[in-house]
């Protein structure tokens, strides 16, 4: 019993010392003891959000960069291999390590500063935030970086100049129904053809010559159903919208955006 009596009030000391003391390398220590991270050296950047190392194919976390063939994406390439190609960057593990193409998934940062944030931000604009499994311990920072894109209206940020833009409004987001309805505001008709709904990651959905009238809604619904007046069919896709949490952004012919909102 007097053991044990002498090392609860030896633990009870500790705990006072840690409490009244800033041990800011304690904190580093342990830090540095948990985290998941590694140093590489990027030897090929294959497009804005894919780079290779030692022959391992690494996918950025948390953003989401145009195709090929899209608009953005020689920007966003030429970007990320101004950053990191042939440097020495830190990998960063979050959640997964891998994604369903055997990919690995991590945080890119190079001397401290996270790489996957900077395509997003007001200088590059070259990405959208992604995050299919959720939100992680970088989410904040990506949407900050998209919000300041946003207010700085630079590239995949720039907002949409067509006489429709301020009209058309997001009514209704259903992730459960995968179903989005559009509506127009003012009074005169909007032509919707060729503008696009996207993801947070590389769904597509492309509007047919199709007008909306003043105060008229129109439907998306995810399915493979034949296309009526009110409703339009995202076909080849058995759902877009994640439970997890998603971003719809909506652009007009020429690609600038019109709007965006998410859950």
């Amino acid at each position: 019993m007097k053991i044990r009596k002498k090392e609860g009030i030896f633990i009870f000391l500790i705990l006072v010392i840690l409490l009244f003391v800033n041990y800011s390398w304690l904190d580093a220590l342990i830090i540095n003891s948990f985290s998941d991270y590694e140093l590489v050296k990027i030897d090929r950047v294959i497009d804005g959000d894919t780079i290779k190392a030692n022959e391992t194919s690494i996918r950025l976390l948390g953003i989401n960069t145009p195709e090929k063939g899209e608009k953005g994406y020689q920007e966003a390439k030429e970007f990320l291999e101004k950053m990191v190609l042939n440097k020495l960057v830190q990998l960063e593990y979050v959640g997964e390590r891998e994604d369903r193409y055997g990919r690995t998934l991590a945080y890119v940062f190079v001397n401290g500063e996270n790489i996957n944030s900077k395509i997003v931000e007001n200088e590059t604009g070259l990405g959208n935030y992604y995050f299919p499994s959720g939100n992680n311990i970088y989410s904040n920072e990506l949407k900050k970086s998209w919000n300041v894109c946003i207010e700085n209206n630079k590239n995949l940020c720039e907002k949409s100049e067509n006489i429709c833009a301020k009209c058309i409004f997001l009514k209704e987001f259903d992730y459960n129904s995968q179903e989005v309805v559009l509506s127009n505001s003012c009074n005169y008709s909007c032509n919707l053809k060729n503008w696009k709904i996207k993801d947070e990651g590389r769904k597509n959905f492309i509007f047919p010559n199709i007008n909306l009238d003043k105060d008229e809604e129109i439907k998306i619904k995810v399915g493979e159903n034949q296309d009526t007046s009110k409703i339009l069919f995202w076909k080849g896709e058995t759902y877009v919208w994640t439970r997890t949490g998603d971003t719809l952004f909506l652009r007009d012919d020429e690609g600038k955006l019109v709007l965006w909102g998410g859950y």
